[in-house]
C-alpha cells in the first residue's frame, strides 16, 4: 500500500492512504470510478438498484414484485410481497451449492480449545434445535429471548429461531437480571435460551441463575420454557416443567426441518438499545431487507472472498454480532472465527495469537480494544503484534465508535503491516449495517474519517431545520431516503419510533441518526463528531444517561438526585460520570469512596458492569438554573476537568461547583 500526503504538510493535516495495486486487482469494487458508478445507478433508479441486488444476493421462495412501499411512511416496507427464510439463505443454500464440508465457524473457547463446524453440521444442529422449539409449541411470530455467551450454540439458537419464523431477541450476557427482566417483559417472549454459565477471562460467570432471578422479579408470565445449554457442567437449579437441558431438547430430533417461509417484512429480531429516556428501545428489524444489507456490506465493505477467514470480535448480544457473525458472513458462505473470551486473557497478545493460529485474513474490532492493546503492547514486547506472524491479514476494520487518528495509524502499521486497508465503519443498531465506510479497493483512506456513504445510502448533514449545510460546517447527520435494512419500528411503540427517528423538525422526511458530523471541504469525507442526544458511547456500547440516572436514584435509601454525563476516555472512548446528591450530609475521603463503590455496584446490578460510572462526584445539590433545569453543559466541563468559563449567573447556587470538583 502506498501513502501520499494530502496537500501541504502541516501538524493538523493527516496522511491519505491508498489501497495497494495487489489489493485493487481482486477487489469487489476496484476503483473510485466503480464506486461512483454504483452511486449513480442508485441515484438514477433507486428501486431498480436495490431490487437488482436483492435478486442477486438472496434466494426467494416467492419472488417480490414491489421493491419499496412508501404508502405508510415512515413505516417503509421493502420487498413486501416476497417470501424467504434467513436460515435457508445462510445454511441450506450453501450446502446445496456443494459447500457442506466447508468450515462455517472456527470456535475458540476462553481456555484456547478449538472447535470447527462445517455448513452441513451447523445446518443439522440448527434443524434439531428448531424442531425442538417447534415440539415445545414455539411458532412463527413468537418471541424467544437468547441470553448466552459467544458460542456456536448462540449462533445456532439465533438461526433456529429464524428457521421457524420465531423472532429472536438476544440480550448481552453482561446485562443484569433487572435488564433481562425488562426485555423479556417488553417482548412478551415465550421462551429463553441460555447456558449454565459463560466463561470469560478464566472466570465462570453465571447465566442461568441470572435468568432465574429475572423471572422471580415478575412481569415474565409469558415465559413457558427455559432451554439451558451445558457449558460448565456445574450443578445449577432447574425448575421442573419449565427448565430443560438443550441436550434433552434436541435428543432424537430430526436433522431435517422445513423452513418457515416468511414475508420479507416479518420481524427477524428485536434488539434493545438505549435511548435518551430510561426505557430501552426494542429495535425491530425485518427479514428480507436486513439480510440483503448484511450480505451486501459483508461482500463489499469486507471484500469477502471464498478463501477468507473472517473475524468480527463483537458479541452476538450487540447488532455487530448479529450482522457480521450470525448473518452476513454465513449468507455468503464464508468461514468465520467466533471467540468466547476477552482480548487480554491469558495475556494481551490473545488477538494476535488467534490471528496467527487461524490464519485470519479479515479482522474487525473496536477502537476500545485497539487502544487497550496499544497500552499493553507498549509496556510489554511479548504481547506486541510484532511478536506474532500476522502476514495472513489483508483487511482490517473498525466499529462501534469513531477511531482516533493515532490509534488508526498504530493499527495500520503494527497490525496490518502497513499493507492492509482499514474500513472505519459508521452504522448503528437501527441501520442494520454499514452506512458510511471506505470501500477498501477504491476509497483513499484518511485516519479518523469514515469517508463516504455506502453505495445507495443517501447520507447528508443538515441544520436544525433540515436544510443542508455546506461542507466544512458541522451539523446533524441524517439519511434522506429509506434503505432496506433500516429499523422498521420500536417494538410496541410506533409513536416513539416516529419521534426518535423521523421527528417533526424535519417534517418526518429524514432519518435522524442522533449523531453530529462534518464533511471535509475538499474531499467531502464524513467525520462523526459525537451524539447529539443524551446517549453515551462506552466501549462501543450505547447507554442512555437517563437509564443510568434511574438506576442510581433507585438506590432509594441513599440517593436523592443524580445526573449523568460523558467525558472523553483514552481507552473506552467515553466514560460515565455521575453527579450525585445524597439523602444525608456530604461525604468526604474514605467514606465518599465507600459510598461511590456501593453506587457503582448498584448500577452494575441494575443494568450491568458496562454502565458503572468511572467517576462519581457528590454535591449538596446539582447546578440548576433558578427555574430548576440542570445545567448539563457545566457538568460536562467539570467531568472533563475544564475551567468553568461559562456564564454561571443564572445558577441557583454557584458555590455548588466547588463541591463537585472531587471525583471518587
Amino acid at each position: 500500500m502506498t501513502a501520499t500526503t494530502a496537500g501541504e504538510s502541516t501538524p493538523t493535516q493527516l496522511t491519505t492512504y491508498l489501497p495497494s495495486a495487489e489489493f485493487v486487482k481482486n477487489a469487489a469494487i476496484p476503483s473510485m470510478d466503480a464506486y461512483n458508478a454504483l452511486v449513480k445507478e442508485a441515484e438514477t433508479d433507486y428501486e431498480g438498484y436495490w431490487g437488482r441486488l436483492a435478486k442477486e444476493l438472496l434466494s426467494w421462495k416467492v419472488p417480490f414484485t414491489q421493491v419499496l412501499d412508501e404508502s405508510d411512511a415512515p413505516f417503509f416496507k421493502w420487498f413486501a410481497d416476497g417470501k424467504l427464510n434467513a436460515s435457508y439463505n445462510c445454511l441450506d443454500r450453501n450446502v446445496e451449492k456443494g459447500l457442506g464440508d466447508k468450515t462455517a465457524i472456527i470456535f475458540e473457547a476462553d481456555g484456547g480449545e478449538v472447535t470447527k463446524i462445517t455448513y452441513k453440521a451447523l445446518l443439522d444442529k440448527v434443524c434439531r434445535i428448531a424442531n425442538g422449539l417447534r415440539a415445545m409449541g414455539v411458532k412463527k411470530g413468537d418471541r424467544v429471548v437468547i441470553y448466552i455467551s459467544m458460542s456456536i450454540d448462540g449462533v445456532a439458537a439465533m438461526q433456529a429461531c429464524a428457521r421457524i419464523g420465531a423472532t429472536h431477541s438476544v440480550v448481552f450476557g453482561g446485562f443484569s437480571a433487572q435488564s433481562l427482566r425488562d426485555r423479556v417483559e417488553d417482548t412478551g417472549a415465550v421462551a429463553i435460551i441460555t447456558a449454565d454459565h459463560q466463561v470469560r477471562g478464566g472466570k465462570l460467570l453465571p447465566l442461568k441463575s441470572i435468568v432465574d432471578e429475572a423471572l422471580i422479579l415478575g412481569g415474565c408470565d409469558s415465559i413457558k420454557n427455559v432451554l439451558v445449554v451445558k457449558r460448565s457442567g456445574s450443578e445449577i437449579a432447574m425448575t421442573a416443567g419449565r427448565d430443560t437441558w438443550m441436550d434433552d431438547v434436541v435428543k432424537g430430533q430430526s436433522t431435517t426441518c422445513e423452513p418457515e417461509w416468511v414475508e420479507a417484512e416479518h420481524p427477524l429480531f428485536l434488539l434493545y438499545t438505549s435511548g435518551s429516556t430510561g426505557k430501552p428501545k426494542g429495535v425491530q428489524h425485518s427479514t428480507g431487507g436486513y439480510l440483503l444489507h448484511a450480505a451486501l456490506t459483508t461482500k463489499w465493505t469486507f471484500d469477502l472472498k471464498a478463501d477468507d477467514v473472517f473475524w468480527c470480535t463483537a458479541d452476538i448480544g450487540w447488532v455487530t454480532g448479529h450482522t457480521y457473525i450470525t448473518y452476513g458472513p454465513l449468507a455468503l458462505g464464508g468461514t468465520e472465527i467466533v471467540f468466547e473470551g476477552v482480548p487480554t486473557y491469558p495475556d494481551a497478545g490473545r488477538f494476535w495469537k488467534m490471528i496467527q493460529d487461524h490464519k485470519c485474513t479479515v479482522f474487525y474490532t473496536a477502537p476500545t480494544a485497539i487502544r487497550s492493546l496499544i497500552k499493553a503492547a507498549e509496556a510489554k514486547d511479548s504481547v506486541h503484534p510484532k511478536s506474532y506472524d500476522l502476514s495472513s491479514l489483508r483487511l482490517l476494520g473498525s466499529v462501534g465508535e469513531p477511531i482516533n487518528p493515532a490509534a488508526w495509524e498504530w493499527y495500520y502499521k503494527h497490525v496490518g503491516g502497513s499493507k492492509c486497508p482499514i474500513v472505519d465503519t459508521f452504522w448503528q443498531t437501527e441501520t442494520g449495517g454499514h452506512m458510511i465506510t471506505p470501500m477498501p479497493g477504491a476509497t483513499p483512506m484518511i485516519p479518523g474519517s469514515c469517508t463516504l456513504p455506502f453505495p445507495g445510502i443517501q447520507a447528508a448533514i443538515v441544520d436544525e431545520t433540515g436544510k443542508d449545510v455546506p461542507n466544512g460546517q458541522g451539523g446533524i447527520l441524517v439519511v434522506k431516503k429509506p434503505w432496506p435494512s433500516m429499523i422498521r419500528n420500536i417494538w410496541g411503540d410506533p409513536e416513539r419510533f416516529k419521534k426518535s427517528y423521523y421527528p417533526d423538525d424535519f417534517k418526518g422526511k429524514y432519518y435522524l441518526a442522533g449523531d453530529g458530523a462534518i464533511r471535509d471541504e475538499k474531499t467531502g469525507y464524513f467525520t462523526i463528531t459525537g451524539r447529539i442526544d443524551d446517549v453515551l458511547n462506552v466501549s462501543g456500547h450505547r447507554m442512555g444517561t437517563m437509564e443510568i440516572e434511574s438506576a442510581l436514584v433507585s438506590c432509594t435509601d441513599l440517593v436523592a438526585e443524580a445526573a449523568v454525563v460523558g467525558r472523553p476516555d483514552d481507552t473506552t472512548g467515553e466514560a460515565v460520570c455521575a453527579f450525585v446528591v445524597l439523602k444525608r450530609s456530604l461525604p468526604m475521603g474514605d467514606e465518599a469512596k465507600a459510598i461511590a463503590k456501593q453506587l457503582r455496584d448498584h448500577v452494575g446490578k441494575e443494568i450491568g458492569p458496562i454502565a458503572k460510572p468511572k467517576d462519581i462526584r457528590f454535591g449538596e445539590n446539582l447546578p440548576k438554573t433558578r427555574s430548576g433545569k440542570i445545567m448539563r453543559r457545566l457538568l460536562r466541563s467539570i467531568a472533563k476537568g475544564e475551567a468553568i468559563t461559562q456564564d454561571t449567573s443564572t445558577l441557583e447556587n454557584p458555590a455548588i461547583l466547588d463541591q463537585l470538583g472531587q471525583a471518587y
